[in-house]
């Protein structure tokens, strides 16, 4: 399923569409999604979340720099324990922060780091007959959860390569049969309606 529509037609009328890009991997995985206008960053999120291939298991906030002050907008979901402000994110449209070729950095899982630029590549009028968020593009598999972050993924890649290795049998079987780490298929990608996603700490 490419994309689900979940808002009413007369909602929007137009599309951003980014590219995501998981930083410090190689070779790259990336994704194109076109999304509407009228979206949340807590809308974005779960459309990455959903595009990557994450489970959604782990925290995650948007990290906005303000290039004359370098001073850091931190976007995401608050808690009282945070030492900085962290603004609501589905409170603040996309559209407030985004113009054309504008990147933030989206970072998930606190533990492994996997930080993502999400660049806005064009804001292009909405389709008749499409259904919104979708994907148009993309390549490669997104890494396990939990898996140690970039390096941590980088030692799988080199494991499960060699069959002759110590950790070939159990890292395979930790990974399952069906991994592929070159496989993406945007027919593949299913959007969940931002709506219905709990965003409390208990649900994460």
């Amino acid at each position: 399923m490419v994309g689900v529509i979940f808002v009413k037609e007369r909602d929007f009328s137009k599309v951003y569409q980014f590219k995501v890009t998981l930083k410090n991997v190689r070779p790259p995985i990336w994704r194109r999604i076109q999304v509407p206008e009228n979206y949340t960053f807590w809308d974005l999120h779960i459309a990455i979340q959903d595009v990557m291939g994450w489970s959604d298991y782990h925290l995650h906030e948007f990290e906005i720099r303000d290039p004359l002050t370098r001073s850091v907008v931190s976007i995401g979901i608050p808690h009282e324990d945070d030492w900085r402000e962290v603004l609501p994110e589905w409170k603040v449209k996309i559209a407030d922060y985004f113009t054309e070729n504008r990147s933030v950095d989206y970072v998930y899982d606190f533990g492994d780091c996997w930080v993502h630029k999400v660049q806005l590549e064009k804001i292009l009028p909405r389709e008749e007959g499409v259904d919104y968020p979708r994907c148009i593009g993309g390549k490669r598999a997104c890494p396990p959860e939990d898996c140690g972050g970039v390096w941590g993924y980088e030692e799988l890649l080199e494991i499960i390569k060699n069959p002759n290795h110590e950790k070939y049998q159990e890292t395979l079987e930790w990974l399952g049969e069906e991994f592929d780490p070159e496989h993406f298929d945007p027919q593949e990608v299913e959007f969940r309606n931002p709506k219905k996603v709990p965003r409390d700490f208990e649900s994460i």
